[in-house]
């Protein structure tokens, strides 16, 4: 994988960490690693992204509406 892969693989825990919901950021973590992980077969990587993408959006929707 080279850095641009990697960069959105971990998409989901940089958003997770603006999200600042400490609840959200190992999940997002977690969905991260298995994405670099799985990267050799892109279908299952991209299940385990957009899961990991789906918990920092709430996460981060959450933050937005808290204020």
């Amino acid at each position: 994988m080279d850095v641009l892969q990697i960069s959105i693989a971990a998409m989901p825990f940089l958003l997770a960490l603006m999200s600042r919901m400490g609840k959200a950021i190992v999940p997002c973590l977690l969905t991260s690693l298995f994405t670099v992980l799985l990267g050799g077969e892109p279908h299952r990587a991209v299940v385990a992204w957009c899961v990991g993408m789906l918990i920092a959006a709430v996460a981060f929707r959450e933050r937005l509406r808290a204020g």
